[in-house]
């Protein structure tokens, strides 16, 4: 009798333990899902490694040695109090210890002091397009479904205009980084801050939707564009804004003003971003189904594991497609696989170690002209 009673109670206890493993389990995967539905605008991504700032000069910053410390190219330098920077190339030259990086310090000096922690950001700039690069622009309100959403705009001499979108984990200072690019060229641009953007209305229960819902912001700018003299546009997203692009050359009511669209870092899946974030979270891998269960029930997302929007064949315009072989969340080969089933209008510009959005960052020369070559035809 106390054999078969003692059984019983360690069949109990390990009922109630698997049980509460189970229900741990369920609580994490909504809270990683809830994490990646709620984005903090202008905050590095979770994917990106927190630094220490060792020592920063007039020129010189120098940094913990990592995989991101050592990425080529230029980057933004945000702090976690606020404090932002830009780097330029690593100093291999410099003297610095085994585990630090010497990185030219572009504009920035004196914001960081040493044992600062900070993450690189593809956001390089931050401020007005006149006070980060000296270019004259109005402040505009465009009116969007969840309110009036601020825009920047910065005129120039062509027809044709360029319509901004950042993505996750910038605003519309993203785009700073080629507004001076653009206004050589002589295109319009108009800079959106769209629903849960600072400055512009919240998201509906402040969740993200990946484009599905803010879309329709991106499209008021398009109108916002034509009532005010754009006889054509280029649509330039990136990362989910990239998203939102794909969604209004489908479905605009001006998509015949749509002349073409840059796409850098298109979250083609909803799915694997979301998972992207969940594991840059440290979220375990046997949670990381029920994130996005999570995140499908809380958002109302659609359950395709790609996008419906990312269709290539309802393509009808020019495309320039932006990638790095090392995004943690708009993978390369869905991308890679997007582009080849419509060489007819997808140009391709691929780079290597850099992160999510960051495909200019890696090599600004070779990315404007490249950039240059696309929309000279649309001009």
């Amino acid at each position: 009798m106390r054999t078969v009673k003692t059984t019983a109670q360690a069949t109990a206890a390990a009922l109630t333990a698997l049980l509460g493993a189970g229900a741990a389990a369920v609580a994490a995967g909504r809270l990683a899902g809830e994490a990646g539905l709620r984005p903090r605008p202008g905050r590095p991504l979770p994917t990106e490694p927190k630094l220490t700032v060792h020592t920063a000069t007039a020129d010189r910053v120098t940094l913990t040695r990592a995989l991101a410390s050592l990425r080529p190219g230029v980057y933004g330098l945000a702090g976690e109090d606020g404090r932002h920077a830009s780097v330029g190339r690593v100093l291999e030259a410099e003297a610095h210890k085994a585990d630090t990086v010497v990185r030219e310090l572009l504009d920035g000096a004196g914001e960081f002091k040493p044992g600062a922690h900070a993450q690189l950001t593809p956001q390089v700039y931050t401020g007005t397009p006149r006070t980060a690069l000296g270019l004259d622009y109005e402040d505009v309100e465009i009116a969007g479904l969840p309110g009036a959403l601020p825009a920047w705009f910065v005129p120039a001499a062509r027809a044709t205009w360029v319509i901004a979108a950042h993505g996750l984990g910038t605003t519309r200072e993203h785009a700073l980084v080629l507004m001076d690019f653009l206004h050589r060229q002589q295109f319009p641009v108009l800079d959106l801050a769209y629903r849960g953007d600072p400055g512009a209305p919240a998201a509906e229960c402040g969740l993200s939707r990946f484009g599905a819902d803010e879309w329709q912001d991106l499209e008021a700018a398009v109108r916002w564009a034509v009532r005010h003299g754009a006889r054509r546009v280029v649509l330039l997203g990136w990362s989910t804004g990239a998203s939102m692009a794909l969604r209004v050359a489908a479905r605009s009511e001006h998509r015949d003003r749509i002349a073409g669209l840059v796409l850098d870092s298109p979250v083609l899946s909803w799915q694997y971003a979301l998972e992207g974030l969940a594991r840059a979270r440290r979220t375990p891998g046997f949670v990381l189904p029920l994130a996005v269960r999570a995140a499908e029930g809380r958002a109302g997302l659609p359950k395709e594991r790609v996008d419906r929007a990312a269709d290539p064949q309802a393509l009808r315009v020019p495309v320039f497609l932006a990638q790095s072989e090392d995004d943690a969340l708009a993978p390369y080969p869905l991308a890679r696989a997007f582009a080849r089933s419509r060489p007819d209008l997808i140009v391709t510009h691929t780079v290597d170690k850099a992160p999510h959005s960051a495909a200019w960052n890696r090599d600004p020369t070779t990315y404007e002209e490249a950039l240059r070559r696309f929309l000279t035809p649309l001009m």
